[in-house]
């Protein structure tokens, strides 16, 4: 595995891979790797001759300094694990200099998947969000990248900029790894104290407590009131939790198989997301 810090370097690689006939899979991360990430890089077997990983903590998709500050980072640990895995060929880890120089300007925005949801309550997120992986997406000349569902919103707002800017890339949705006890793998979640992390379980155990709830009969209002009440209880704050259509992220006010739960809620200043399936 090559470690690439430059987007020269990785331009003149992914180029001489391209002159082959290689397909490049490629999985953007922000470091702190762990099982969840590598399912990532397993969803590109037989799909990708190459597999590049980026790390890469961004920015331009922070609205909170302090949660940029402390956003968890391991580089040295993280080549490591990627080294193991045996599948990686380029970890590209470049720095800020190499992905906005200086007087950069410019922003992607997806009108309306950015302002709902995590949008809303985390402006100028999502523009962040699109606008690296653009950057990211055009440097490494993937062929096909791999999104995880747990950052569900976020997938369907990236397939939707592909579509809309015509860019040459396949996106490949990857179902959310979760712990034994059912909660959803996170970088976030190292920074959970011992207590925090119990109360975590609690999150997974009320989504799927509310969807029982709806399927079995109690109507979807009815039905998150209760489930709202139980994360607050538990100690959660809940930014949201609501049902919404899973194409296009519209609110769902009958549940379908076409429909999922989304939640955001904090635990002290750590903020964990989480979406489960009607059906």
């Amino acid at each position: 595995m090559q470690i690439i810090k430059t987007k020269a370097e990785l331009a003149a690689l992914s180029s001489s891979w391209q002159k082959e006939g290689q397909t490049i899979g490629f999985v953007p991360t922000m470091g702190a790797l762990h099982a969840g990430h590598l399912s990532l890089i397993n969803a590109l077997d037989g799909k990708a001759s190459r597999r590049i990983v980026s790390i890469f903590v961004n920015p331009i998709q922070f609205n909170n300094t302090s949660d940029f500050q402390h956003y968890p980072r391991g580089l040295e640990d993280d080549a490591t694990l990627l080294h193991n895995t045996g599948k990686v060929d380029v970890l590209y880890a470049p720095d800020e200099s190499q992905m906005y120089t200086p007087g950069f300007a410019t922003r992607i925005s997806v009108s309306g998947l950015d302002s709902m949801l995590c949008g809303e309550d985390r402006p100028g997120h999502f523009d962040g969000v699109a606008t690296v992986v653009t950057k990211l997406f055009l440097q490494t000349r993937a062929n096909i990248a791999a999104f995880g569902e747990k950052d569900y919103q976020q997938l369907c707002l990236i397939k939707r900029m592909v579509q809309d800017l015509d860019l040459s890339v396949n996106i490949l949705p990857v179902p959310t790894l979760r712990e034994a006890d059912g909660l959803a793998l996170s970088s976030r979640n190292r920074r959970l104290t011992p207590e925090q992390r119990q109360q975590a379980a609690l999150l997974p155990q009320a989504l799927k407590a509310c969807l029982a709830a709806i399927q079995n009969g109690t109507s979807v209002e009815s039905s998150l009131v209760t489930c709202r009440e139980a994360l607050k209880k538990a100690g959660f704050h809940v930014h949201y939790l609501e049902l919404r259509h899973a194409e296009n992220l519209a609110p769902a006010p009958i549940a379908g198989k076409d429909t999922r739960l989304f939640v955001a809620a904090s635990l002290g200043d750590i903020r964990l997301i989480d979406n489960m399936p009607f059906a």
